[in-house]
């Protein structure tokens, strides 16, 4: 790869860091062409970027990049996979429920999720409970409909035992 090329990736991979909100290293290193492609498979339905990219070129990029990766450039050894995605529990999801196949891979090096910086393997359960956008606003949206929808039952039962009462005195 020439000196311009490698400044070309290091631009694109500086521009994607910088739209992205969620993302996602790991290491897919010794599947096999097989799992790989599956691999990607799953990404591709669940609307997650599945990118292998150079460390010291992702590190410039990280270090060109507007947002504060903290630790996340000190784990990038041996090989690392990127994932992109809309979701911040999306690639961690995918990451669980692989594992279910292949056992230990792929293994989560880190993330950034929100501006939030998780580093370690260790930080896959915490990353799948996280709730996405749409979910905490429903749970919002439920809770705030909730004493609307007490109320209104409460209105509607009490409602017809007050009509039953009073067809009862009209009819004495």
């Amino acid at each position: 790869m020439t000196r311009e090329e490698k400044l070309n990736v290091i631009e694109d991979l500086t521009a994607k860091l910088g739209d992205a909100t969620t993302i996602y290293l790991a290491d897919i290193s010794g599947l096999d062409a097989v799992t790989t492609s599956d691999l990607r498979r799953a990404c591709f339905k669940a609307n997650i970027k599945l990118a292998v990219v150079k460390n010291t070129l992702l590190a410039k990029a990280m270090d060109a990049s507007d947002k504060d990766f903290g630790e996340l450039p000190d784990v990038l050894k041996g090989s690392t996979s990127l994932m992109f995605a809309e979701t911040g529990n999306g690639p961690a999801k995918l990451i669980k429920a692989f594992r279910a196949k292949t056992k230990d891979k792929p293994l989560l090096k880190g993330a950034f999720v929100e501006e939030a910086v998780y580093i370690g393997d260790d930080q896959l359960e915490a990353l799948v409970n996280i709730k996405s956008k749409e979910e905490v606003i429903g749970d919002i949206i439920s809770l705030l409909q909730s004493p609307a929808k007490n109320v209104i039952s409460g209105l509607k039962s009490g409602g017809g035992k007050i009509a039953g009462i009073l067809k009862t005195l009209s009819e004495r």
